[in-house]
C-alpha cells in the first residue's frame, strides 16, 4: 500500500491541492495528516473541510499546535501566529472547530506510529531537530517508523539496536528503504510553510510492502497563496517568507 504523507499544512490551499493531486497521481491509497491544518494560511475552512472528507474516507489524521490552539487560548505562539490564529478562529465553522478538538495526539497503525511533535511528549510540541531529540521520540514508542512534522524541514533519522544513531537531510524523489532492525523517524516538511529554503511544497510517500519513503517537493502558485494572506489582512511576513521557503 502507498501512504501520502502531509504535514503543516498551514491553511495553504494553493499547496495542499496541488501536494494531493500529485499524490493522488502517484497511486497512493491512503492519507496520512500529521497536523498543523491551520495557521498562517489564508484558507483554513478549506483545508480542514478537506481534512474532514478524507479522514471519512479513511485517512488518518493527529492534532498539532495550531489546531490544539484554536479552542485552546493557552497554547503559546509568536506574534505573527497569533496574529493569524485570532482571524483563523473567526473563519471556522462549528464543525470544523469540533474536528480539530477531537483529533488525537497520536495513532498506530502496524508498527507505523503518526505524530505532530515529538512522540515522547506530544502535548509539549518539542521540535526534534537533532539526533538527542530523535533518539528520545524514538525510544518512546515499539513502532518500527514514526513519522512527524512540526519542524518544517526534512529530515531522516534511525536507531540501531545497540543505540547508534544516523541522522541525514533526504534527498526529494529519491526512496529510501526503512531496513528492519532499525527503528526510524521520518520526519516531513511542509505542505504549507516550507522553512528550508525550497519554497515548493513537502509532502512524501511510504510503500509499505517496500518499507521505502521518498520525500516529495511540488511547485504551486506561491504568489496566489501569498496574495490570499495579503488580502485577508493577515501580517505581510507571512506571505513574505512562503516567496523565499523560510
Amino acid at each position: 500500500m502507498l501512504i501520502a504523507l502531509f504535514a503543516d499544512i498551514h491553511a495553504n490551499r494553493q499547496a495542499f491541492e496541488v501536494c494531493l493531486a500529485k499524490a493522488r497521481e502517484a497511486g497512493a491509497e491512503q492519507v496520512a495528516l500529521l497536523g498543523d491544518f491551520v495557521g498562517y494560511g489564508a484558507d483554513p475552512d478549506w483545508v480542514v473541510s478537506t481534512a474532514i472528507d478524507l479522514v471519512g474516507e479513511g485517512a488518518v489524521a493527529v492534532m498539532g499546535n495550531h489546531d490544539c490552539a484554536v479552542g485552546s487560548p493557552k497554547v503559546q505562539l509568536n506574534a505573527h501566529a497569533q496574529a493569524a490564529m485570532e482571524w483563523t478562529r473567526g473563519e471556522l465553522g462549528l464543525p470544523q472547530r469540533q474536528f480539530l478538538a477531537a483529533l488525537p495526539m497520536k495513532q498506530e497503525q502496524h508498527s507505523r506510529l503518526y505524530v505532530h511533535s515529538d512522540a515522547s511528549r506530544p502535548e509539549n510540541w518539542i521540535y526534534v531537530t537533532d539526533s538527542s531529540g530523535a533518539s528520545r521520540s524514538m525510544q518512546s514508542t515499539f513502532a518500527h517508523v514514526t513519522f512527524c512534522g512540526h519542524v518544517h524541514k526534512p529530515a531522516l533519522y534511525s536507531l540501531s539496536v545497540t543505540g547508534k544513531m544516523t541522522s541525514f537531510v533526504p534527498t526529494s524523489g529519491a526512496p529510501i528503504q526503512l531496513l528492519p532492525g532499525r527503528q526510524w523517524l521520518v520526519v516531513l516538511g511542509s505542505v504549507g510553510q516550507p522553512r528550508d529554503g525550497n519554497p515548493a511544497a513537502a509532502y512524501a510517500l511510504f510503500d509499505t510492502e517496500s518499507r521505502e519513503i521518498t520525500y516529495c517537493r511540488a511547485p504551486y502558485d506561491v504568489e496566489q497563496a501569498a496574495a490570499r494572506i495579503r488580502n485577508n489582512g493577515l501580517p505581510t511576513w507571512l506571505a513574505e517568507r512562503l516567496l523565499v521557503g523560510k
